[in-house]
């Protein structure tokens, strides 16, 4: 039985090598197609939802995000229907990133899966892993929040401006604050 390559760590959240060349070359690949795409003009709306399709793990017509954007990998990403993020937006993606469907994302929201070993000897050897990241439906981000690996976001959910989500955040609900907190629930209408 072969051991599994670096890549195939990745895609299965385990800790991996982030040197490794294979690795190198999606990252590359990745921040060639952002670039392309920071660089295009909203007068080149096609141009912009091609290259995002070509990046994304999958995405629909109706996506929208103003450049400059950057991840990692692309194919981690999974964005739902009527999505919007601002300016800014970083997603790092070494574990699947799974967004629903009418999302707004403030300018500078940045969603991290990726995480450094707590050992001094690993994290040095340039060792990382990824723990995914879930969002809801209708959930709307106010600027410069930031999202943590392994989080869950459920549906309905506002994220005040500034907030740092380090743990799981249920359906309905307001949170703000760092770490964020939960301030109140929407009432359903």
């Amino acid at each position: 039985m072969s051991e599994k390559t670096e890549m195939q760590k990745l895609k299965d959240n385990e800790m991996f090598w982030n040197s490794d060349p294979e690795i190198g070359a999606a990252k590359k690949r990745a921040r060639s197609l952002a670039d392309r795409f920071n660089a295009t003009t909203e007068e080149e709306p096609e141009k912009r939802l091609a290259l995002l399709k070509e990046l994304f793990g999958d995405c629909g017509d109706d996506i929208f995000i103003k450049p400059p954007f950057h991840c990692d990998y692309g194919f981690n990403i999974h964005v739902g229907k009527n999505f919007f993020a601002n300016f800014q937006c970083v997603m790092l993606d070494a574990a699947p990133i799974t967004i629903g469907d009418n999302c707004l994302m403030g300018p500078q929201t940045c969603l991290y899966t990726v995480n450094h070993p707590m050992d001094a000897k690993t994290r040095v050897a340039n060792y990382v892993y990824g723990k995914p990241i879930t969002i809801g439906d209708n959930v709307w981000f106010g600027g410069s929040c930031v999202v943590l690996s392994g989080v869950t976001i459920g549906s309905n959910v506002v994220v005040g401006a500034g907030s740092v989500v380090t743990k799981d955040i249920p359906d309905n609900a307001v949170v703000a604050g760092n770490p964020a907190r939960i301030l109140r629930y929407l009432e359903e209408e």
